[in-house]
């Protein structure tokens, strides 16, 4: 089979992608340690102090993973034609069938592939699904970090209601993200395998490889 190269994501793209990246694994692992510190607190005030260090780096991540989500929301409406929101919203006919033809792929219902340049919409509307939770999400870390700001209490407040509210449902977000990104790798890597295509690679090059017609 012959290849040809396409350029498919920008630079702004491929950085927030690994800005994303960076930025949950750092809030989840101080996340953990900030609700249940495994050093049980023994080293605070010997001269180390874990939990204020923990909440320093959960809170410069999550200024990183908002400007991530700002990127993405920001390419949605502004970015090339595989980045823009309009092209995985299944409105159209081109739209709703790569929905059905990736849902039968998946399913092994049918060896028929959804060979678009960008996101099939399947992945697209998830990808939409997983921005709008991120949203939620800073909104409960910035009710919590900021009690006395006015601007967030309001947001928080009309959101989660109390603060305690705004923590547990920031918890359990933040499992749906870690369930997001091992189904993110493994379907990467199946996609990968099945459909040599460079998805992979894509994100580091910002390149795939299409089939060439004829």
């Amino acid at each position: 089979m012959n290849y040809e190269i396409k350029n498919v994501w920008s630079i702004l793209l491929r950085l927030f992608h690994w800005s994303l990246v960076l930025s949950i694994v750092t809030l989840v692992v101080t996340g953990f340690y900030i609700n249940s510190p495994w050093t049980n607190t023994t080293l605070e005030g010997t001269g180390a102090f874990p939990m204020a260090t923990m909440r320093y780096f959960h809170f410069l991540a999550g200024y990183l993973f908002a400007a991530a989500v700002l990127v993405r929301l920001y390419l949605y409406l502004f970015g090339n034609r595989q980045e823009r929101i309009w092209d995985i919203l299944p409105v159209t006919p081109r739209n709703i069938k790569s929905l059905t033809t990736t849902v039968g792929y998946y399913s092994y219902l049918s060896d028929k592939h959804d060979k678009r340049l960008g996101h099939n919409v399947l992945a697209g509307l998830t990808y939409v699904l997983t921005i709008a939770a991120a949203v939620f999400q800073l909104i409960g870390g910035f009710y919590m970090l900021y009690p006395e700001s006015l601007f967030w209490q309001g947001w928080g407040g009309a959101v989660f209601g109390s603060q305690q509210q705004g923590r547990f449902i920031h918890h359990l977000l933040m499992w749906y993200f870690i369930l997001f990104a091992f189904v993110h790798i493994y379907l990467v890597i199946w996609n990968d395998i099945r459909s040599p295509e460079g998805l992979t690679s894509s994100i580091i090059t910002g390149k795939k490889f299409k089939q060439k017609n004829g």
